[in-house]
């Protein structure tokens, strides 16, 4: 099961607002009067004991008052600022490791609503080689993570395992056979317009050949290792609605739940 977190964030936030906002409005008058008549009742002030009783908050109110700020302070920081994440797969080997935890800039390409997602500030607009983080179409609730490859209006053919751009071949140049001796994959710079970063090409794999025109509104995504992304050339395009920021750092990594966190891992995405 796929549990919405930031809905979850939201609704916890909503009520523990409403609950503390109740509590000012309402229970707090009321405690301050029951005071106020026990002290007129007693002919003068109540000991300091017997004051901390009756102005004393239920525990709804106690947990609601101190959970707010916290909750609202991190729903303002997760869905205007920075989200973090967790790479499960090796699709952007070697760019990202399995188990790298990294930070999401999700003011970007504009701010958007928790949840709804709806964009109500564009600002820069995704480009060519920028790694992003987005809703996968085929089911929503799942994030994804992968290489901006075509932007809208461009043609995009992949072809022997070269990307081509309005026709025009992205450069790759040899780095490394892996392993050297008996190599199975190639590790490849490879620059997409003015972004340049490392990818893997297995080579007993066979390419896929085929052309895409990048519709309006929507980008063409790719992961840095080639031969085992499930991306854009298999199931589409990312339409910009579903896009939830760009990649920037890594902060650090964590492969195993028994292994000890290296952050020695921080590096920023290129």
């Amino acid at each position: 099961m796929n549990f919405d977190f930031a809905l979850i964030l939201v609704l916890a936030t909503f009520v523990t607002g409403v609950l503390w906002l109740l509590d000012m409005l309402v229970f707090v008058p009321r405690r301050r009067l029951r005071l106020a008549e026990a002290e007129l009742k007693a002919g003068g002030a109540l000991p300091e004991e017997a004051r901390k009783q009756l102005i004393q908050p239920s525990g709804w109110a106690d947990l609601s008052r101190s959970m707010f700020p916290v909750l609202g302070l991190v729903l303002l920081l997760r869905s205007f600022l920075y989200e973090p994440f967790q790479i499960p797969s090796g699709s952007m080997l070697p760019t990202l490791q399995v188990g790298d935890y990294i930070l999401v800039n999700k003011y970007h390409y504009g701010l958007r609503l928790p949840v709804l997602n709806t964009k109500f500030l564009p600002l820069d607009e995704p480009q060519r080689g920028d790694v992003v983080v987005f809703k996968y179409p085929e089911q929503p609730s799942i994030n994804y993570i992968k290489r901006v490859v075509g932007l809208p209006g461009d043609v995009v053919t992949y072809s022997d395992k070269v990307v081509y751009i309005n026709g025009e071949a992205q450069s790759q140049s040899l780095l490394a056979q892996l392993p050297p001796l008996s190599p199975e994959r190639l590790l490849v710079k490879e620059t997409l317009g003015e972004a340049e970063h490392e990818i893997y090409r297995d080579i007993g794999r066979p390419t896929l050949n085929a052309q895409w025109t990048v519709p309006a509104g929507h980008y063409f995504v790719m992961g840095d290792n080639r031969d085992n992304s499930n991306d854009s050339r298999y199931w589409g395009f990312v339409p910009d609605e579903l896009l939830v920021g760009k990649a920037v750092a890594v902060w650090m990594h964590w492969s195993e739940l028994l292994s000890l966190p290296d952050f020695g891992a921080v590096r920023s995405i290129k």
